[in-house]
Formats: C-alpha cells, sequence, structure tokens
C-alpha cells in the first residue's frame, strides 16, 4: 500500500492518497486544492472509490465535492460529524469567507467499522474531542491517521463548537496509545511521527 500525503491550503492540511499495486485508492481528508490532488490521481491512474474524511472541519473537507463530481468517490465520515459538511458555520468555513456546503455522506462511520482498499483495510477509531465525531485510522500493522487529534509534539484544538479537552485527552490515552509503538503516525497536519516517539516526548502523554 503506498501512502502519499499532499499538504494542501491555508492551513496546510495533510491529505493522504492511499492506493494498492491495482490502482485501489481512497482519499482521506481532502481539504483544498483538488487539481493538485487530481493531478496525482490522473497521473498514477488510481480509481478513487472512496473519501475518507476524520472529522467535519473545512481546512479537511473542502475539495471533497470537486473530486467527487470527478471522480464519483463516495463520503465517509463518522455519524457524530456528518452535521458539519451541511453547515458553513458548523464545518467553520464561514471564518474563512467561504460557505461549504455538502449534501451528507454517503456512509456514516462508526468505532470498529472497516473500510476497504483493495486487499487491505483501515480500521475506524472513534477519537473525539476536537469534534464530537473525530476520527483515527489503522491501516492494520502499518500506520494510523489521527485527523487533528494527535500530532507530532502536540494535540488538537478543542475550542471549537464540539471539542473538549478531556473527551481529547481520554481519547488519545484509551484509544491511541494503547497501540504499538511502531505505528507511523500520519496526522492533519505537521510531520509524520510515530506512536513511541509520541509516548516518550509528547507534553500530553500522560507517562
Amino acid at each position: 500500500m503506498e501512502i502519499t500525503p499532499i499538504v494542501v491550503g491555508q492551513l496546510a492540511t495533510n491529505s493522504y492518497i492511499l492506493h494498492d499495486s491495482l490502482g485501489n485508492g481512497i482519499i482521506i481528508d481532502p481539504g483544498a486544492e483538488s487539481d493538485t490532488i487530481m493531478s496525482y490521481i490522473e497521473d498514477k491512474n488510481i480509481d478513487v472509490i472512496k473519501i475518507v474524511l476524520t472529522h467535519g472541519h473545512y481546512d479537511h473537507i473542502g475539495a471533497v465535492l470537486d473530486i467527487v463530481n470527478k471522480t464519483g468517490a463516495k463520503i465517509l465520515i463518522h455519524k457524530e460529524d456528518e452535521k458539519m459538511l451541511k453547515s458553513g458555520r458548523l464545518n467553520l468555513s464561514y471564518m474563512l469567507g467561504e460557505d461549504c456546503s455538502l449534501a451528507g455522506a454517503d456512509r456514516l462511520l462508526e468505532e470498529g467499522d472497516i473500510i476497504k482498499i483493495g486487499h487491505k483495510s483501515l480500521k475506524v477509531i472513534h477519537t473525539p474531542g476536537h469534534t464530537e465525531g473525530g476520527i483515527s485510522l489503522v491501516l492494520e500493522n502499518r500506520a494510523i491517521f489521527t485527523g487533528d487529534t494527535l500530532f507530532r509534539g502536540s494535540i488538537g484544538r478543542t475550542d471549537f463548537p464540539g471539542g473538549d479537552y478531556n473527551t481529547l485527552i481520554d481519547s488519545i490515552m484509551k484509544k491511541i496509545m494503547v497501540l504499538d509503538d511502531s505505528l507511523i503516525l500520519y496526522s492533519g497536519h505537521g510531520p509524520q511521527s510515530t506512536i513511541g516517539h509520541e509516548r516518550l516526548h509528547n507534553p500530553y502523554i500522560d507517562r
């Protein structure tokens, strides 16, 4: 499984394209710059079947509609964050002078759901705190995509609607830090890390 991060938008959001050798692919958090994302997809001849959103903030969903129109991909988001897709106020696009709204999602995710990519799979972990429906995605024994829950050396903001600091810390400690230290951590912003590195060096982790 090839993992390609593409940094997009005013807030330097990490969008991820995952695809196998047969061209089966998904996009995680296409936040902006649909032309940049589509250029890579077309160059690699990837069949994008799904768009998976770690949460509903505008900087993670801004390019969804354009990519759906070009690929026919299905939209997946946790059931608690679907409402954010439909409201520029809830997804915070209004703060950037935009009004991003979508009709909704094609599949509503829950804790433990499995998302298939060819012969590989992502497991959904509900990690609320940054938003009510924030999720992390575990790619078998290789990697975890944490959205804006956990960053290298930091954690997500909790001062937006639906955020809660204690809930976020609880999600990190009980859902993420119980995983293997070797998992590569791909977050919504900033450089990659590992679970082990964050266990030792992240100031928000209770050791």
